[in-house]
């Protein structure tokens, strides 16, 4: 039989996405201090330099990923195509991340042009999602970020994200 190790170990390795802690502790019938056990031990068992994955913590939840030094042979055996965002796209996103929940038009006055298309881009990535309407006249789309978002900034959540002053240029 397996310990709450092993267990904990298979169901990093099945998930597609970030497990939350909540999820962990419901599947495996543990407390919260029990996880931050598990965590300990796995995370002390993947530090050997031989071992081609790591534990991260991001979006509220863990997750299985590549040790950097594997990373290239991954991105070769993978066959799904990564994506680049422009530059006004990603101007976008850091708009949305920082002043979520937001309305397009909030973000198209914040930056001076429209940006439609980079929302909807936005959206088809996953990296935005439709949070609500504003309660005004027409009742806007509210936007902000979702998990993939954190995911793909390496965040844990949205208080990771640093200050604005302090942005990298």
């Amino acid at each position: 039989m397996l310990s709450k190790l092993g267990l904990f170990e298979a169901l990093l390795f099945a998930a597609t996405e970030p497990v939350k802690r909540t999820r962990l502790m419901e599947v495996l019938s543990v407390s919260g201090q029990d996880i931050d056990q598990l965590v300990s031990q796995y995370q002390q068992l993947l530090e050997d330099p031989a071992r081609g994955v790591r534990l991260r913590e991001v979006a509220e939840g863990f997750q299985l990923v590549t040790k950097p030094a594997a990373a290239q042979l991954v991105v070769q055996l993978r066959a799904s195509r990564q994506y680049k965002l422009s530059k006004p796209t990603l101007e976008v996103l850091a708009i949305v991340a920082y002043k979520q929940p937001i309305t397009r038009a909030e973000v198209e006055e914040i930056r001076g042009v429209k940006c439609e298309r980079a929302i909807l881009t936005l959206l088809d990535k996953n990296l935005l999602r439709e949070v609500g309407r504003k309660e005004t006249v027409g009742r806007p789309i509210l936007y902000g970020t979702t998990e993939a978002f954190l995911e793909h900034f390496n965040l844990r959540s949205l208080k990771d994200l640093p200050p604005p002053g302090e942005l990298p240029h």
